[in-house]
């Protein structure tokens, strides 16, 4: 097992991981990005660009997800 091959098992358990603890807390929603961005450039680093891509996406709707996330949890304030 080379390094690139232990930084991909890395990437992809920590996604499976965060993805299951999303509902905990709003850090690993934001965990589960950073984990799609890894596993982004795992995929681009050993020639598998769909993969990259689509994970390299999947990291953009988890980034918007944790701000939607942040918004709705932020008190109004009314004038």
């Amino acid at each position: 097992m080379n390094l690139l091959t232990v930084f991909g098992l890395f990437a992809v358990t920590a996604m499976v991981v965060c993805y299951a603890l999303e509902d905990r807390s709003r850090q690993f929603t934001l965990a589960f990005a950073v984990s799609c961005v890894l596993g982004s450039a795992y995929g681009f680093l050993q020639g598998a660009w769909p993969f990259g891509l689509v994970e390299a996406v999947w990291s953009v709707v988890a980034v918007r997800r944790w701000w939607l996330l942040g918004r709705s949890n932020r008190p109004t304030t009314r004038l």
